[in-house]
């Protein structure tokens, strides 16, 4: 039996996604960022982050059905028998928005099978998700998993309900709509750092995200650092929201944030060869208590170094050999490639 298996028990079933998330929607930096995503993948052997081609805030007023039809070239362009086989989403308009349909027609009707997931922004409830779902499925995107977007108040109220979804993959937070929509009692300081992390409705709102999707096995997907230049700031950033806010992934949307934020998401040197050592322990052990370093260790504590290691792999990290048959195929709950 696979570890996951053993050890998660009903988690197993839990999401495991690339803990980078990389949005583009200019053209030349949506080549630019597919084509990076290939270079990252052929060095560690594996996607390390995912690229989201987007609709809403990177198509044109009065360009959308051109800028949903060269997303649709893009993702036909792309190589699915590569050694490490791309992993793209992308953004579309919200349900509301009067292109919503065309997109879900256009790019999901014309290339679904190409596409890892589909991007939901500014969902309001479990009635967004629910007409998001049925255009899929009517356009042909019935396998497809969808990520949203919470970037209200009355979004944030119903997080809980819009995480238990089964199609729901993953949830983000929108921190600029989100202090936007209190019309002024948030200040313009939150949408920046460090404010960010201190103000407590934002605060509030990002571990309630958080707690949400930790609650229903949903991955908790930080947002933006718009100071795209402060990279000791960004990387601080990204450390607080995997060590201390619960995040499992983050979005980046210059490449040079990609790096730092690989970095920050995977666990800690040490704490990957205690993880190794204890889960190649418990192996040899047939899974029954061990003790290292004069420590008890059993299933409580091998799941939570297991985990360690799952991090570990999905930022990219070099793990020991010993350990690469666990690794080998897609885990359970793991969608690997579109």
């Amino acid at each position: 039996m696979h570890p996951r298996d053993l050890l998660m028990g009903p988690q197993a079933g839990q999401r495991l996604l690339p803990v980078c998330d990389h949005y583009s929607g200019v053209p030349a930096r949506m080549r630019k960022s597919l084509a990076l995503q290939a270079e990252y993948s052929q060095r560690h052997g594996r996607c390390v982050f995912d690229v989201t081609l987007d609709c809403e805030d990177g198509a044109p007023v009065g360009g959308e059905a051109e800028h949903a039809a060269l997303v649709v070239e893009l993702l036909q362009g792309l190589d699915l028998a590569a050694p490490v086989p791309p992993r793209v989403g992308v953004r579309v308009h919200p349900v509301g928005h009067a292109a919503f349909g065309a997109d879900i027609e256009c790019i999901v009707g014309r290339a679904h099978e190409r596409l890892a997931y589909l991007m939901l922004p500014k969902v309001e409830g479990v009635a967004d998700v629910q007409r998001a779902l049925q255009a899929l499925d009517a356009a042909g995107g019935a396998a497809l998993p969808l990520h949203v977007l919470i970037e209200s108040p009355l979004a944030l109220q119903r997080a809980f309900e819009i995480a238990a979804q089964p199609r729901v993959e993953s949830i983000s937070f929108g921190l600029m709509d989100f202090v936007s929509a209190h019309g002024g009692a948030i200040p313009a300081s939150a949408m920046g750092l460090p404010d960010q992390f201190s103000h407590p409705l934002v605060r509030r709102a990002k571990l309630e995200i958080a707690s949400a999707c930790h609650a229903h096995g949903k991955v908790p997907s930080h947002c933006v650092v718009t100071e795209i230049n402060d990279l000791p700031a960004l990387r601080h950033a990204a450390h607080t929201a995997a060590h201390e806010f619960g995040y499992s992934r983050m979005w980046s949307i210059h490449p040079q944030q990609i790096e730092p934020i690989l970095q920050a998401f995977a666990p800690p040197t040490d704490e990957v060869e205690r993880a190794t050592a204890i889960i190649l322990a418990a192996q040899a052990a047939d899974w029954a208590p061990i003790s290292h370093r004069g420590q008890l260790h059993d299933r409580a504590s091998y799941r939570y170094y297991w985990q360690i290691l799952e991090r570990a792999q999905q930022a990219g990290a070099a793990l020991d050999a010993e350990l690469q048959p666990f690794f080998a195929a897609p885990l359970a709950g793991q969608r690997s490639s579109p």
